[in-house]
């Protein structure tokens, strides 16, 4: 039974990692909450600490390339941020079945620990992965398009194809919100958001040129700008934008377009936010307010062992990012 709660945590978790995680690759660190822990990164690294039942931590640490210096094409506008989203979701996957393999190995008998560890086998993560796919297009794209139609067909004025897709973007948001809130009340999801909130302080307190210790860091708030919740919000408005553009009327000619103007939406959101956080801090702050909002859900107090996790998945990425040559002083 217990494994199976595991496997359900598991395939919640990766339906929260873009909310969970930061896409920016050109920010000095990052992160992401994970099962009993928290994954950090670095410009050419990245670390991980989980928290075991008994209180010890597991850690790992592994070097982070970044697609952009082996691809010059690949730092091209646009282009630049579906191969970043790409990237931190591939290691935000990495880092949560890590997390996920070791409460798994703590679930074995102590005899048997020895003789194999407790994986997530492929066929689990290939079927998580289609399941997550669809349970995203299903609830993001379809049941939000059919709710819109069936309004229309009941009340004409719904038929204006602005207001048509501004209902269609306000059902979309609110069943995202319900979605984060509901899991939220969920003990063992709560605790996700309370590593998500020790993964932020810790940041904070790095960002700051502070001493990496619990108290520095818990002198800080949970909810950060670039935080991949505020990515979200970002998305979803800009994409309520992008479907009034579309000349489609009919159901499945929307709901096509809304499947094929994905990566286009996540590209100009992640050019939008990094010229707004480069060029303006009053408009990036207005960008991100809706996100920030948002993260009094997706992030929680976390308690000091928690945020003594964090600062430890982080010491792991700066200790192998200062072996591989990399700058660790924020200017």
């Amino acid at each position: 039974m217990r494994r199976l709660l595991q496997y359900l945590r598991f395939l919640v978790a990766v339906q929260l990692l873009p909310a969970l995680e930061s896409g920016e690759e050109t920010t000095l660190v990052g992160g992401q909450a994970v099962l009993e822990g928290v994954m950090m990164r670095s410009p050419h690294a990245w670390g991980i600490c989980i928290r075991r039942p008994d209180g010890t931590m597991a850690t790992h640490a592994e070097p982070l390339e970044k697609l952009s210096d082996k691809h010059k094409w690949m730092a091209w506008p646009f282009v630049r941020g579906i191969m970043t989203l790409g990237q931190a979701m591939t290691l935000g996957f990495r880092a949560l079945r890590y997390s996920a393999d070791i409460a798994l190995d703590e679930l074995r008998p102590e005899g048997a620990k020895e003789e194999k560890k407790g994986e997530i086998s492929g066929w689990v993560i290939a079927v998580n992965l289609i399941l997550s796919l669809g349970f995203f297009i299903f609830m993001y794209k379809f049941v939000p398009l059919l709710a819109a139609t069936k309004l229309k067909n009941h009340y004409p004025v719904f038929g204006n194809q602005i207001l048509f897709n501004v209902v269609d973007g306000v059902i979309r948001i609110a069943l995202f919100l319900l979605f984060i809130w509901g899991i939220s009340l969920w003990a063992d999801i709560r605790r996700v958001y309370q590593y998500h909130g020790a993964e932020h302080k810790t940041v904070f307190a790095f960002e700051n040129n502070d001493p990496l210790t619990v108290n520095n860091a818990q002198k800080y708030v949970t909810w950060h700008p670039r935080c991949g919740t505020s990515f979200l919000m970002t998305v979803m408005l800009i994409a309520m934008l992008f479907y009034m553009l579309v000349p489609a009327t009919t159901f499945w000619a929307r709901f096509a377009s809304r499947i094929a103007l994905l990566p286009v939406i996540a590209a100009v959101s992640y050019e939008l936010i990094r010229f707004a956080a480069k060029h303006g801090s009053s408009l990036f702050a207005v960008m991100t307010k809706p996100g920030l909002w948002l993260q009094r859900i997706t992030t929680q107090p976390p308690d000091d062992t928690q945020v003594e996790t964090a600062i430890a998945a982080l010491n792991e990425a700066m200790e192998l990012e200062k072996q591989r040559g990399g700058e660790l002083v924020i200017a």
